[in-house]
């Protein structure tokens, strides 16, 4: 299992003891690649937490908070890592928070956050297999594994009463081990998959992907992919061929694209994504609103938290130093403490202060187990009318 490695000492970080009159923050996102159009709402959930905090004159002796950016895109494991160790070793963060996709991540963790000493949270990687991957205790992830949204997406789809799918999935990390969970309890639970296949991003034209789906069958089409890429090509494809005019949308599909993009041809379509109920998410909504982005965005809430997290966790420690905050973060993110709910970072920051102890709740209500992973809760979504709505949560 993971963090049980003796800690690395971090290099070439300006972060330290707490009172500094200023610290960076890594920003980690896919600006660019298969899920660009959810990357503005992440990066602008992380700096809301960031600003929220500076903003308090409550971190750490009035220490301000500058958010850095990098691009990870997603599928480009170089490239994340060239993102990440320019963030480190050029602009000395304190702290990386992201990146967005599973592969990009692992790649982050393995090459630059552990040989650095710099703790990671990522809003959105949900790969199960990040779930023991070897990390000296400095990763977390405010999404929970892919593990359980197989779980999640079973039970879903034999509610609507299906019993054969087709499975197509993105051959990455992400795309093989959800594909693998979900089929894996589909089975379990009944269901049978017709065909379990792996399609390219980046292509023009994916009929012939759909023509072998087609031709095994199913009641429905479940696409593992992502809204900016393959994933709608394959959709377009189906549509297009009348293939599958029912489509199962997990969480790297579910976005405001993909209703732009389709509009009425998808209704009768169905999915979920990482998110919770609650006071919490509302409460963001209207805060997103009021900094001018769509909190309701996939994994923008998770966004928030985690940034949260990282500066209460510093808090905690009375250092900027990743080596000692890290044994924070998991403190923080748990009972006991008075709970914190988004917008209340100062409050929560004021309590750190004076020796209290807070349980961040957050957007996604928050809790983090085992290996510094959230425990999770899911939207369930139905595509109506043209629109996307939200069914209700479990």
């Amino acid at each position: 299992m993971k963090k049980l490695l003796l800690a690395t000492v971090a290099t070439g970080l300006l972060a330290g003891a707490a009172g500094a009159d200023e610290i960076k923050v890594g920003v980690l996102a896919a600006f660019t690649g298969p899920l660009e159009s959810l990357a503005p709402p992440i990066a602008a959930g992380h700096e809301l937490a960031l600003k929220e905090a500076s903003d308090s004159g409550m971190f750490l002796d009035g220490t301000t908070i500058v958010p850095v950016r990098g691009d990870s895109t997603c599928v480009d494991a170089a490239a994340a890592t060239a993102a990440a160790e320019r963030l480190v070793t050029s602009d000395r963060v304190a702290g990386l928070l992201g990146p967005m996709c599973s592969g990009a991540t692992g790649a982050v963790v393995t090459n630059v956050a552990v040989p650095n000493g710099i703790v990671a949270i990522s809003p959105s990687a949900t790969s199960p297999a990040l779930t023991t991957i070897e990390d000296n205790g400095l990763f977390f992830r405010t999404a929970p594994s892919d593990a359980r949204q197989g779980e999640v997406m079973a039970d879903i789809v034999l509610e609507h009463g299906l019993k054969e799918v087709a499975v197509t999935y993105t051959n990455n990390d992400y795309g093989k081990g959800l594909s693998d969970s979900f089929a894996k309890a589909f089975e379990a639970k009944g269901g049978t998959i017709t065909l379990n296949a792996a399609h390219e991003d980046g292509k023009a034209d994916y009929s012939a992907e759909v023509g072998a789906l087609a031709s095994a069958g199913g009641e429905a089409l479940v696409v593992v992919g992502y809204v900016d890429q393959g994933g709608s090509g394959v959709v377009q494809a189906a549509l297009d061929s009348g293939a599958f005019d029912t489509f199962v949308f997990p969480d790297g599909m579910v976005g405001d694209a993909l209703v732009e993009r389709f509009g009425s041809s998808i209704d009768g379509s169905f999915g979920q994504n990482p998110a919770a109920p609650g006071e919490g998410r509302d409460i963001y909504t209207n805060l997103a609103q009021e900094a001018g982005f769509d909190g309701t965005s996939a994994f923008s809430g998770e966004a928030y938290d985690a940034g949260a997290l990282m500066v209460l966790a510093m808090q905690a420690a009375g250092s900027t130093d990743p080596q000692v905050y890290k044994d924070k973060v998991m403190e923080v993110a748990n009972a006991p403490g008075e709970n914190i709910l988004p917008g209340e970072i100062g409050k929560a920051l004021d309590i750190l202060a004076n020796g209290g102890d807070v349980d961040y709740v957050g957007v996604s209500a928050v809790e983090l187990i085992g290996p510094g992973e959230s425990s999770g809760s899911y939207r369930e979504v139905s595509f109506e009318d043209g629109e996307m709505k939200t069914v209700g949560y479990r």
